[in-house]
């Protein structure tokens, strides 16, 4: 008897022993109560709700950003690292055509980026092969870049990209041999015309580039694709219509009466401007912001202004070109790869890439602000932006570079006038559209 009271007493005092273990501690309890976690404790209810709905976190996150640029971003991506304890891999490689064709490979085989940067005019066609995703952000994301850009990274009613930079061809001379910029292309003709002497000349443009010829053709009512209603229309082309023909009539005067050298038509033309107006021999040129830094280096005095009137009383309507960050869509963190580039893009990063790149943000609030209003070449291609029209980003724009570039050039060499090169162009485009489609 006396063993079997002492066992239930035993067993009593280790049943309770056990509740008391499993109770809560008062203080450790009051403290949960008030949002707080003791040390070897999990997170809080605050902690857990601020990341409900959110993605799972990377460890790391792989960014493609264009050759030489990458130091724009350096305080950037180490802000968003600190923030989000994520570290972001920044890789350079060349935009215009190798992240592309890169992105196709990498990406279907679980080795490619996350973020990519792109021309605009390549987004229509990464979207509709499934390269790139759509964006998910809010409206307040978006309203801090001009109409312009977002009308450029948008396609088929859906943003596929946040714009970084912004360019397109302006008016650069040198002070040496022009005090200023002329108001019209009627006073550029007339001063070239004693100016140059077939060492010297007042002024240059590679207009057997469709590129920049289009600033000239579409100021007088050609046109690529029909808008309809920020729709581009693919079966409407305007390159050979009567605005077209006389823009191309405009630009073959140049050529006929050797005020432009031979030496600018064609895949060199480029390299060749750029040296003969680096070695002072050429009064003014239609060109890039990507130019700048050769004069810089080159030591020439320049300066630097929106394009001059037409003769038909309008200001050229320059294609206006957009880099902007994506997200591939073959990555498996595009939220968090969103939340990278939305800032990346932000106000504040634009500004600090714009210091350190000198490339023009097309954010609103920074075009009036003296960093670019007082920079006399950024200021420049923020007015010729504003007057340009993005560059078509369907797929369809592809077709055309090609058949308008040899119509140009022929154009510009005298070997064939303007409407049957630009009919035959136009023909060549759509002939290439439809074969494009069976693909």
């Amino acid at each position: 008897m006396k063993k079997s009271l002492f066992l239930f007493m035993a067993l009593l005092a280790s049943l309770m022993l056990v509740l008391a273990a499993c109770g809560p501690d008062r203080e450790s309890s009051e403290g949960q109560e008030e949002g707080q976690s003791e040390e070897t404790g999990s997170e809080t209810n605050e902690e857990a709700s601020e990341g409900e709905g959110e993605a799972d976190k990377p460890e790391q996150l792989k960014v493609w950003a264009d050759e030489k640029k990458s130091v724009g971003i350096e305080d950037a991506v180490a802000a968003f690292e600190e923030e989000h304890g994520i570290e972001v891999v920044v890789e350079e490689l060349e935009m215009a055509t190798k992240q592309k064709e890169q992105l196709r490979l990498d990406g279907p085989a679980g080795t490619g980026p996350d973020v990519i940067t792109i021309p605009h005019d390549q987004i229509g066609q990464l979207a509709s092969e499934g390269s790139i995703a759509p964006l998910e952000v809010d409206q307040s994301v978006l309203d801090i870049y001009t109409d312009s850009a977002l009308q450029a990274v948008t396609f088929e009613g859906e943003v596929y990209g946040l714009p970084k930079a912004t360019e397109t061809p302006i008016f650069l001379y040198n002070k040496e041999h022009l005090d200023e910029a002329p108001e019209t292309f009627e006073e550029l003709y007339e001063f070239s015309k004693e100016f140059n002497d077939g060492e010297k000349y007042g002024f240059l443009a590679l207009w057997d580039n469709y590129y920049f010829a289009h600033g000239i053709l579409a100021t007088y009512d050609g046109y690529v694709f029909k808008d309809n209603g920020g729709t581009l229309d693919s079966s409407d082309i305007g390159l050979n219509n009567e605005g077209a023909v006389e823009g191309a009539e405009y630009i073959q005067k140049w050529y006929e009466e050797g005020l432009f050298p031979e030496g600018i038509i064609g895949e060199s033309g480029g390299s060749t401007l750029t040296g003969l107006f680096e070695d002072g021999r050429v009064a003014s040129k239609m060109d890039g912001p990507w130019s700048v830094q050769g004069m810089k280096d080159a030591g020439i005095d320049f300066g630097a202004a929106p394009m001059p009137k037409l003769p038909n009383g309008e200001y050229a309507q320059t294609f206006v070109g957009v880099k902007s960050w994506n997200v591939s869509n073959h990555s498996e963190n595009k939220e968090w790869a969103t939340k990278l580039i939305t800032f990346l893009a932000n106000e504040e990063n634009s500004k600090k890439r714009f210091e350190v790149t000198a490339e023009i943000p097309p954010v609103k609030s920074l075009i009036e602000d003296p960093i670019i209003a007082d920079d006399e070449v950024a200021k420049a291609v923020a007015v010729q932006s504003q007057r340009g029209v993005p560059m078509p980003n369907i797929p369809e724009m592809g077709q055309v570079w090609e058949p308008m570039a040899q119509a140009l050039q022929l154009i510009a060499m005298g070997e064939q006038e303007p409407k049957p090169a630009l009919d035959d162009a136009v023909k060549a485009i759509k002939e290439n559209i439809e074969a494009s489609k069976s693909e």
